[in-house]
């Protein structure tokens, strides 16, 4: 019988070379520490974004800021700009430790993407910022704008009337669309969603209310995506944003970078040499994680370590990485079948260009089983009183893995962090929740308690 073949290797001889897949392929928790991570004025060659093109998509957010002020009102103590809170939660640190069995050296910050305005996700910063630069651009072409503009005027039924000739199409499993669909039909495109099949049914009747198309698969994000992508190419208006390759998507996550910098220091947490940041990020096909992780990298270089999330079932990111095969592999390649209740996170093939711009900069990466998952949204509901949807769990056994597993260690000694960890800083990034309608966070809860 002729053996399958992943890249130029069989799954025997990955296995022979990668003993960690032998644990991931029977579904164990695992921690993985990236080998191939190089300082960062070595890695940052590998991209040729920097720190402009992130001011750029800064520069941009606040001129929109009145607009998004106007049509969101919940925005408005914000002056239009969408940002989350960054919380101490030290009921939760302790109760992880009892729970996993060790102690966490250094503070715990919880980074609250659930609670952004408008989606209610991480996605509403890439998503909505792709939104947005797409309706200036089409604005300045034909004239309509100038960036000396008060851009509320975009507020009325004549740029509506604009913008209903052109449509954008994506690809997801839920809060991309919700961020995109609710922006775009906000400012009056047609937009369709294309989502896929582990994407939550109250996601879907959300967007249909707000007017968006959406279009539903029995297969996974793959198909979703590849379905909308489809569906742009035979249409000159219509605009497709790509959360495998999207650079604008990329950059809207990483202005979250300059933002957290100015929360850090309102709690007057220093990050420097002595002093490290560690950044633990849900992972689905790499954007979000690996936008905020390159701006994190601009701004602190080789003083902050981020470490991917991702379910047991979905290590796809981990998987790219690990065999640098990136987006040519799929978690189904080696066993695995890609079902999660962390919907957000269950992606069966890694972005391309995530896996190659960012494989240098990426600590490392970790797993989660689903029972881990609904445990700690049971201990963040009762411990620090918030609700977050299972995939925002994902980074929270960060700290834990990191200080307790021998490859999480194996990191700390090679870069010289042990002795450091006492005025180091773990934040771990929740990334959706606030949108949930209460009977199923409710059900989310339950299943916590059950699974105890």
């Amino acid at each position: 019988m002729e053996r399958k073949m992943i890249g130029d290797k069989t799954l025997d001889e990955w296995i022979q070379e990668r003993p960690l897949l032998e644990k991931m392929i029977t579904g164990d928790e695992v921690f993985w520490s990236n080998p191939f991570y190089q300082p960062f004025d070595i890695a940052v060659e590998k991209i040729s974004l920097d720190e402009i093109h992130i001011k750029d998509a800064e520069e941009r957010l606040k001129r929109f800021a009145p607009y998004i002020s106007k049509v969101f009102p919940d925005t408005q103590k914000t002056e239009g700009i969408i940002e989350s809170p960054l919380r101490k939660m030290p009921g939760m640190a302790q109760r992880l430790s009892e729970e996993f069995g060790g102690n966490i050296t250094g503070s715990v910050l919880l980074k609250c993407d659930s609670h952004l305005a408008i989606s209610g996700s991480i996605k509403a910063r890439g998503g909505i910022y792709e939104v947005l630069k797409h309706a200036e651009s089409l604005a300045l072409q034909h004239k309509r704008l100038t960036t000396d503009d008060d851009y509320t005027l975009l507020d009325n039924d004549k740029f509506r009337e604009f913008f209903s000739h052109y449509s954008i199409a994506v690809g997801s499993t839920g809060n991309l669309g919700l961020s995109i669909g609710i922006m775009g039909a906000q400012l009056g495109f047609q937009v369709f969603v294309h989502m896929s099949s582990d994407a939550k049914q109250w996601k879907k009747e959300l967007l249909r209310q707000k007017g968006v198309i959406v279009v539903e698969y029995q297969a996974d994000y793959s198909k979703a995506v590849a379905e909308g992508r489809n569906q742009a190419d035979l249409d000159p208006n219509m605009h497709f944003i790509d959360d495998e390759n999207s650079t604008d998507l990329f950059l809207g996550y990483a202005v979250a970078a300059s933002r957290l910098n100015r929360q850090l220091k309102e709690l007057n947490i220093t990050v420097d040499e002595e002093h490290p940041l560690f950044v633990y990020l849900p992972c689905g096909v790499g954007g979000g994680p690996g936008g905020i992780t390159f701006g994190l990298k601009q701004l602190f270089k080789d003083n902050v370590h981020c470490f991917f999330a991702e379910p047991v079932s979905s290590p796809c990111m981990l998987l790219g990485l690990m065999t640098q095969l990136h987006d040519r592999i799929n978690v189904r390649d080696f066993g695995l079948n890609n079902k999660t209740d962390a919907d957000g996170l269950a992606v069966a093939s890694p972005s391309g260009f995530v896996g190659k711009a960012l494989g240098e900069m990426i600590s490392g990466v970790f797993t989660v089983q689903d029972t881990t998952l609904y445990k700690l949204l049971c201990m963040a509901s009762d411990m620090e009183k918030i609700s977050l949807e299972p995939s925002a769990l994902a980074g929270m056994p960060g700290p834990f893995t990191l200080f307790h597993t021998a490859d999480g260690k194996c990191y700390l000694e090679k870069h010289g962090l042990l002795e450091k960890m006492p005025g180091g800083t773990h934040i771990v990034w929740a990334t959706g929740g606030s949108m949930v309608p209460p009977d199923i966070m409710k059900a989310y809860y339950k299943k916590g308690t059950e699974v105890r």
